[in-house]
């Protein structure tokens, strides 16, 4: 299996340790990333995603980000513009798509905890890609 990850640069400080856990955890299930790609923020992830999921290298997407909670509702805004992207391109590619993004409504400490969503996200993939190779 050949996996990419898109990650999002905005709080680097928890997505980059989302980033490790989810090359940690696709080493331990012996799984080939072929590419990460950062993206300014979890609303470009779709299009990365869009884009390596149109490769014929690439057979599943891990999406990560930390969506954290701020003054406004702007963190529910780009969750619910962000995931139903994903859901829909997974779907439009028949190749899986794991979200590994926390949020909305995470604090900074919420989603220190939540790092290990994005090997979480691998497994999903993993699990997903082995069931379509069924279908």
């Amino acid at each position: 299996m050949r996996l990419a990850i898109v990650a999002a640069q905005f709080n680097a400080e928890v997505t980059d340790r989302m980033v490790e856990s989810a090359l940690e955890q696709a080493k331990d299930r012996n799984v080939r990333v072929s590419t990460v790609v950062r993206v300014p923020g979890a609303f470009e992830i779709p299009l990365a995603v869009q884009a390596l999921l149109r490769r014929d290298d690439v057979d599943a997407v891990v999406a990560i980000g930390a969506v954290i909670k701020g003054e406004t509702l702007h963190d529910e805004a780009i969750m619910a513009a962000v995931c139903p992207a994903l859901l829909e391109l997974g779907l439009r590619e028949s190749k899986p798509v794991g979200l590994g993004i926390t949020g909305p409504g995470v604090t900074d400490e919420q989603a220190i905890e939540r790092i290990r969503n994005a090997a979480r996200a691998v497994d999903s993939v993993v699990a997903m890609y082995e069931l379509m190779k069924g279908l």
